[in-house]
């Protein structure tokens, strides 16, 4: 019996288990090695080109400005985005699950539409809508009497402005989970409090978030990772600029891999990377941990 159960277990798992093998496990041992080595153009046209170089590349890694300048920018977005695009989400849930609301499907559907959208075509779109001169975000603040904002030529409101796209764009994912949080805190609670005379703010703080919590710590973790990966945005709309202030840890370990052909160099980032995204996840779950014992 039990050989049976591994047969099938062998025949069902096998090849899902060797392809994630082959196209996962191999290609990240193989960066890693070569994040020892200074791997370069050369080296891919003769693999004995790279030599190994120890820690080198960490170190300067470490030394290196522009990679501080990357790490605080994407820091800042994510300490910025991640929030903000969590509450937005929640409150577009709880807006969707209100049960005086009609029309839920269509007004799900619309929100859900960014996300499914081709993140380039997206960029591309914000880019007119940012424009200095002729932006629709211009053009209505004009109606207040307010000067055109360069959003993505000023240094400072560069970094803001693709926060607000990437809001827009991710946050009806989240919001999808919400509402399957939402629907499986049991109404008895609710009408227990509503009965107990309890307000809709107490209703919300003793009831819907303390419920929430184990979705909330899915979502927070999925939205800082994805967001500690930023890199099309800033690469379309900003390349990078202005004065580097949107120039992300992808975005430079891209540069460095596949513009300078600095290939090892580039593995290192992304495993410096690896360990941040690791870390911050670590401390999420902590926090959240903490928090539901409370």
């Amino acid at each position: 019996m039990k050989n049976n159960n591994l047969k099938a277990l062998i025949i069902f798992l096998g090849p899902a288990m060797l392809a994630i093998f082959v196209f996962f496990f191999i290609p990240v041992i193989s960066a890693f090695v070569i994040s020892f080595t200074d791997f370069d153009i050369y080296s891919l046209g003769n693999f004995s080109n790279a030599r190994f170089i120890g820690l080198r590349n960490y170190t300067q890694l470490f030394e290196d400005p522009l990679f501080w300048t990357a790490l605080q920018n994407t820091l800042f977005f994510v300490i910025l985005a991640g929030p903000l695009s969590v509450c937005v989400s929640l409150f577009a849930a709880m807006l969707l699950n209100a049960k005086l609301v009609k029309f839920k499907g269509i007004f799900r559907l619309s929100y859900f539409m960014p996300v499914v959208t081709t993140l380039i075509a997206v960029a591309i779109v914000w880019r007119f809508i940012y424009h200095p001169r002729f932006g629709l975000l211009n053009y209505l603040l004009g109606f207040f009497h307010v000067n055109p904002v360069d959003w993505l030529g000023d240094p400072f409101w560069a970094m803001p402005a693709i926060v607000l796209m990437s809001v827009w764009k991710n946050f009806g994912y989240n919001m999808i989970i919400f509402i399957a949080g939402l629907n499986n805190i049991p109404s008895d609670l609710y009408e227990a409090a509503t009965i107990e005379g309890a307000s809709w703010w107490q209703q919300f703080r003793s009831i819907t978030l303390p419920m929430l919590v184990p979705t909330t710590l899915f979502i927070s973790i999925i939205t800082m990772i994805g967001y500690f990966q930023l890199f099309a945005e800033p690469y379309i709309m900003t390349q990078g600029g202005p004065l580097n202030k949107t120039l992300s840890i992808v975005q430079y370990m891209y540069q460095e891999g596949f513009r300078w052909w600095n290939m090892g160099y580039s593995a290192a980032i992304a495993f410096v990377l690896f360990f941040i995204i690791f870390l911050g996840t670590v401390i999420q779950t902590f926090i959240q941990k903490k928090l539901k014992h409370a």
